[in-house]
């Protein structure tokens, strides 16, 4: 019985998720910010790939995973910035495939960027219903497999960074979707009302030659009517020679993250999470894990940071 109702929450979240009520985040944020905000493509002044893992809620049966490959580069004198993103996420019987293409119109001020982002997304979905465990094992539902259902969507962003300072604001999904049973189709909207907003700012402090500190805050404010309309995410990462750091995130008095990443050169770096629920779902849960792999083609980096400066 315990496996019936984590299946039917988890088709629950993802029927949500579809109508454009909530966006989802994952930590990798922090060490990709492009995955929130599409005028940071470009940032890194390079060639950046980025190979993405993680795995939500360990111990409960269908619970989210994803994988995440991404790619971007500055171009016209890092005037504009391209990006792509490949991202396949699973959670109960239902995958999703992304193609994300992302944007970037650099303007090149003293000491500083000021970005104007535009991306562009095409998902595909589909829903395995054999898979699920049958309260009534006549319903015809459970018969067949959804068929795949392509879904697009489009988000903005800003990003402006001088000196030791960012800030970035981003609208991630700018559609929302409803599903209607009598077309088997999505039906699709740009409804203000239902915009989901992220603002993300950070500092850099050099407390001396080899240490410095990265302190930085996420604000997620969803304009719907929701239990949680305002989210936010302390984080904060101490570095060592640009190479080693430590840090952690809180978010909502729900959940808190430990973080380390490794650059074992200036361009090659590894970077790794374990998130645990401060919430009841730590009664079920044994935690979360992000891994990411990233190989910057710059060979002089100043500071090869987590975030983008």
């Amino acid at each position: 019985m315990r496996k019936i109702w984590v299946v039917l929450l988890i088709v629950v979240l993802a029927g949500r998720l579809c109508k454009g009520q909530d966006y989802t985040l994952n930590t990798q944020y922090i060490l990709n910010p492009m995955s929130i905000n599409p005028a940071y493509a470009g940032g890194n002044n390079a060639l950046n790939l980025s190979l993405y893992y993680g795995k939500k809620w360990i111990g409960v049966e269908g619970s989210p995973q994803s994988t995440a490959f991404s790619v971007d580069a500055p171009f016209l004198h890092q005037k504009l910035g391209l990006g792509l993103m490949l991202v396949s996420d699973d959670y109960g019987v239902t995958n999703e495939k992304h193609l994300r293409t992302n944007y970037a119109f650099r303007i090149l001020i003293p000491n500083g960027v000021l970005a104007f982002g535009l991306g562009v997304d095409v998902k595909m979905t589909k829903t395995s219903f054999q898979d699920l465990i049958a309260l009534d094992q006549d319903d015809d539902i459970f018969l067949l497999d959804s068929k795949n259902y392509i879904v697009p969507n489009f988000s903005f962003g800003i990003h402006y960074t001088i000196k030791n300072y960012f800030i970035g604001l981003s609208i991630p999904q700018m559609l929302s979707y409803t599903f209607d049973m009598a077309k088997d189709e999505y039906l699709a909207e740009n409804d203000f009302s239902k915009y989901s907003y992220l603002l993300n700012t950070g500092y850099k402090i050099g407390l001396n030659k080899r240490i410095k500190l990265y302190p930085s805050l996420l604000l997620q404010y969803t304009s719907m009517e929701s239990p949680e309309k305002f989210q936010y995410d302390f984080n904060t990462l101490v570095s060592y020679d640009d190479r080693f750091w430590l840090g952690g995130s809180f978010r909502n008095e729900r959940s808190a993250t430990a973080i380390l990443q490794v650059s074992a050169t200036s361009q090659f770096s590894v970077g790794y999470g374990f998130n645990f629920e401060i919430s009841k779902l730590n009664r079920h849960s044994n935690g979360s894990h992000e891994i990411m792999l990233r190989y910057l083609f710059k060979y002089k980096v100043d500071a090869p940071t987590p975030l983008i400066f």
